[in-house]
């Protein structure tokens, strides 16, 4: 009595065909021994009853891979090949923690590469994955990253769950995840999708990639572990790509069973007498009935092997090596033609295979594509249908616009800062022109044209600090940063230094003790001008040295994403350019510091307050430039133009220096126009004493001769003398007896 061969303790269909050719029937066993449901725990139950249970057992046919490694492992120890059509973990390809392990079934990781050409062919560099933690699918993962990897794809978000896919689903939402890889069973899928609706992460922004083994209709079954409708669930799995091994040849040829592969379907379908997308485990189908056929041939070519060395099948037992390891050579060299396509063994003991590309158009699978990996081939129907109209972005395109300053704010700027220069200009010349001029040499005329100056390059840097990347590339973006540090730094310190010079010189000498002599006293004008060169060199001594050891350069600040108006799948980054360094506030403050200037103390600050806002920063820094130039050029020139002209002083001026002859020296001009203005008031002061003398003698005359008609004709009269007559050189008496002295030189 033949042993039973042919042991299968957890296939979810086991093939109900006639036996291969060849294989006497008391090797071939019909059915399941039973069924593990996938669940390790009840294929340990089986394994070991069958083990310890007569007959003996040459061969295992285990189902899914979780039953497959537990049986695979333990079977070297019994000398059991172990021959599974329906376990794709890649863990199962270790040919030391399982060297007697075959599968019609390829290995998980066979997918990887066709994932991989999909992902080129559609321009992704960026994907996500979601997977359940079990070995298949973390071992899957592990050499998907390895394969993405090697092609430059980068696998940004990487979620895993046991039994509950709603927390990893929101992750991979607030991640913006694109392009999803999801590795889970079938039950496990209505879980996730139903998360993925609540979600909405699906739609035309969103590619799903899953596995192509579920049952076609595995969206629509009614499932009490998850609260979607059928609706919601379609409406969510739609557009989603699956990847799948071969299970049935594409081509109408004949298999070494002498069907075809759609005859083998027909009968199949047959025998079930049930709706194939109702039967778990259908597609996998073909690769069982392939397995039993590269059983049988391997039996029958051990068999031949076996009669050689004097020996038969039937005196197999578990301590017999030499017979497993003639069954291993005979399965290892198996080649044939099966209903699932060209069935061979690579090294691992994993069958070698297409994927099949399908893609769900419409609530129905629909073929787009086969990929042969074993020649890089890829074969295109270019039926794929997207809900978009064209493959979605792997992720968020993000469109970097810059942030420009507003032309209508430039320009309007731009022309009162040309009005301050063409002012500037004309205060200069009339400086210039008017030089001569007594009272315009008294206000240090040198001191004004630098502050003139001053204030046109001061003026002129509003121009450079509109410029940004609307004008200019980013190539010369730092000279227009030193542009403005050098017009403004140089600008400020001649007008300011200038004038805060000619006020600090003024307040020194006339807050003298001795005030009247002090006040006599005139300014050197050489100390001046030093002053001046002096706070000017300072100012370009510092400016080289922060342009040599930490220059401004272009820095581009980036806001905060935003999302445009319209329905499209990008956001939008705004940058805005800056003239920054590395120490950048250290330099303003040392600057702002020795140059003391409180336009300095207040603008930097407010600027740098404003920074990020480029229309209010440049406003204020601008229009504080232009109004303090226009207020120091209005308050220095503008009096000095009106007295000139409605006093007409330079016609007087120029005669009084014609009549005083003109001196080079405005010390020794200054002391004979004091000497002249004290000539003429004591000269009124005599003209009005000359007037009150003349009225004097005229009181006197009257008087007289009063006195002359009262007298006596007699000249000697008891009154007594005669008064001599008065004499002008002698002291005058006034009616109230003062003396009246004359004030002639």
């Amino acid at each position: 009595m033949s042993p039973p061969l042919c042991v299968s303790p957890s296939s979810h269909l086991a093939p109900q065909l006639s036996p291969p050719p060849h294989v006497p029937c008391s090797l071939w066993l019909t059915g399941c021994h039973g069924s593990t449901s996938c669940f390790s725990c009840q294929a340990t139950k089986y394994l070991y009853e069958l083990l310890y249970n007569d007959p003996i057992k040459i061969i295992l046919m285990p189902g899914c891979s979780s039953v497959s490694t537990l049986v695979a492992e333990a079977a070297r120890m019994w000398n059991l090949i172990v021959l599974s059509y329906g376990s794709s973990s890649p863990a199962l390809s270790n040919r030391q923690r399982f060297p007697t392990f075959f599968r019609t079934h390829p290995s998980a990781t066979l997918h990887n590469p066709t994932r991989v050409q999909l992902f080129k062919k559609w321009g992704w560099t960026k994907i996500a994955t979601i997977q359940q933690t079990t070995e298949v699918f973390t071992s899957t993962l592990d050499d998907l990253d390895q394969r993405v990897k090697e092609a430059g794809i980068e696998i940004t978000f990487r979620q895993s769950f046991f039994s509950d896919p709603a927390a990893p689903v929101r992750s991979l939402k607030r991640q913006d995840a694109r392009i999803i890889v999801g590795l889970f069973y079938e039950t496990e899928a209505r879980k996730v999708f139903c998360e993925v609706y609540k979600e909405k992460l699906y739609g035309k922004r969103y590619v799903w990639f899953l596995i192509g083994w579920y049952a076609d209709n595995w969206f629509r079954i009614k499932d009490p572990a998850i609260n979607c409708t059928e609706a919601e669930m379609a409406e969510a799995v739609e557009g989603h790509v699956t990847t799948e091994i071969v299970m049935l040849n594409p081509e109408n040829t004949r298999s070494i069973s002498n069907m075809t592969s759609q005859e083998f379907i027909e009968k199949l379908q047959k025998r079930l007498g049930k709706n194939p997308e109702e039967t778990g485990g259908f597609q996998e189908a073909p690769l069982a009935y392939d397995a039993i056929w590269a059983l049988a041939l391997a039996l029958n070519k051990t068999s031949a092997e076996l009669v050689k060395k004097g020996l038969r099948l039937e005196d197999f037992n578990y301590n017999n090596k030499n017979i497993t390891d003639e069954i291993y050579r005979a399965l290892n060299s198996s080649a044939f033609e099966g209903v699932s396509g060209h069935v061979v063994f690579d090294a691992s003991g994993s069958r070698m295979a297409w994927t099949l590309i399908e893609q769900l158009q419409g609530g129905v699978y629909k073929k787009i594509g086969y990929y042969d990996s074993t020649k890089d081939n890829l074969s295109w129907y270019n039926n794929d249908k997207w809900i978009g109209d064209a493959p979605p972005a792997d992720y968020t395109k993000v469109i970097t616009t810059f942030r420009f300053l507003s032309q209508k704010l430039f320009i309007s700027v731009s022309v009162l800062a040309s009005l301050g220069i063409l002012l500037a200009i004309v205060c200069l010349a009339f400086n210039i022109y008017n030089g001569h001029v007594r009272y315009i040499q008294n206000s240090q005329p040198y001191l004004n044209s630098m502050t003139a100056v001053g204030c046109t390059l001061a003026l002129a840097a509003v121009f450079p600090l509109g410029l940004d990347g609307y004008h200019i590339g980013a190539g010369l973006f730092p000279f227009v940063c030193q542009a403005r540090l050098w017009l403004l730094g140089l600008g400020f310190s001649l007008a300011y230094g200038s004038m805060f010079t000619k006020i600090w010189w003024v307040h020194t000498v006339f807050t003298k003790k001795e005030e009247k002599k002090e006040r006599r006293k005139t300014l050197e004008p050489w100390k001046l001008y030093a002053t001046v060169g002096l706070l000017v060199g300072l100012d370009v001594v510092m400016l080289a040295v922060w342009q040599i050891i930490d220059p401004l350069h272009r820095t581009i600040e980036e806001f905060t994403k935003e999302e445009p108006k319209t329905d499209i799948d990008v956001s939008i980054l705004p940058q805005l350019e800056h003239c920054s360094s590395t120490k950048m506030n250290t330099w303003l403050g040392k600057q702002g510091g020795y140059m003391g200037q409180v336009l300095c103390l207040i603008t930097a600050p407010v600027t740098m307050i404003l920074n990020s806002q480029q229309d209010a920063a440049f406003a204020f820094a601008s229009l504080a430039v232009v109004f303090s130039s226009y207020i120091t050029l209005v308050v220095l020139f503008v009096p000095k133009m009106r007295r000139l002209i409605t006093r007409g002083e330079w016609q007087s001026e120029q005669q009084d220096t014609m009549k005083t002859g003109s001196s080079t020296n405005n010390n020794e001009e200054e002391k004979s126009r004091l000497l002249e203005k004290e000539n003429r008031e004591l000269e009124k002061i005599i003209a009005e004493k000359e007037e009150r003398v003349s009225e004097l003698r005229q009181q006197l005359q009257d008087r007289q001769q009063l006195r002359s008609r009262r007298r006596p004709s007699n000249p000697s009269s008891r009154d007594g003398p005669v008064p001599t007559l008065y004499q002008p050189s002698l002291p005058l008496v006034n009616c109230d007896g003062s003396r009246v002295h004359l004030l002639y030189k």
